[in-house]
């Protein structure tokens, strides 16, 4: 398959864990028309076959923006994702690769320069780098990094790989993000921000507003 265009502006993640009550074909429908640029399916509880259905589902729903799957490669070969985000204890880069082919988008979380130098940047498509703020929306033992420690991880990355593309990750919401991009990311990772919003089409509009104009600034300096 072609890979599709990858825009980390505004990345939401789905989680039926995390969903504000709403369906979640219903709910990436409405975030993608609030602006959202790609969207991850993180689903740690459903049945494979439960997964792969929904995932059909927000792929449909979704129209032209992509689909990634979390941690599970064989729901996005079944579900025609667009590819997948691994964490860093998941599935080998190279073994995800190797199965979903140069077409795929490939995402692995990173949390620190080490991390990012032991990398074969050649192998995935973006890093999600955090977390950035304290979560509610999942269960971690790291303490946040930070927007310090986030720019220590794109200078790494961007010292091996001129323009490898990052977006920043946990506890981001409208009124946090602009730290996160003027540090060098090319988007945000959000969760509770846009799923527990009352309205999530316009919360992913407003989120997006503040990441362009934050990138617009940042482009002018």
């Amino acid at each position: 398959m072609a890979k599709a265009v990858l825009d980390l502006r505004v990345y939401a993640i789905v989680d039926p864990e995390v969903s504000g009550g709403h369906d979640l074909a219903d709910l990436s429908r409405s975030l993608a028309a609030g602006g959202t640029t790609l969207v991850q399916l993180r689903d740690k509880l459903s049945d494979t076959r439960v997964m792969v259905e929904r995932a059909r589902a927000i792929k449909a729903a979704l129209g032209k923006v992509p689909l990634l799957i979390n941690d599970r490669v064989d729901v996005a070969l079944a579900a025609g994702a667009d590819g997948v985000h691994i964490g860093w204890d998941d599935m080998a880069p190279a073994d995800a690769r190797r199965l979903l082919g140069p077409g795929a988008i490939i995402g692995l979380t990173i949390n620190s320069p080490q991390r990012a130098d032991a990398t074969n940047l050649d192998l995935i498509d973006y890093a999600g780098i955090g977390g950035v703020y304290g979560t509610t929306s999942k269960q971690t033992k790291n303490t946040p990094i930070g927007t310090a420690g986030l720019a220590r991880v794109i200078e790494a990355l961007r010292r091996r790989k001129p323009g490898f593309q990052t977006c920043g990750i946990a506890g981001i919401d409208a009124a946090n993000a602009a730290p996160v991009i003027e540090v060098g990311a090319d988007g945000v990772s959000v969760i509770s921000a846009l799923s527990l919003a009352k309205d999530p089409q316009a919360a992913s509009r407003e989120l997006l507003a503040v990441v362009d104009a934050t990138l617009a600034r940042r482009k002018r300096k």
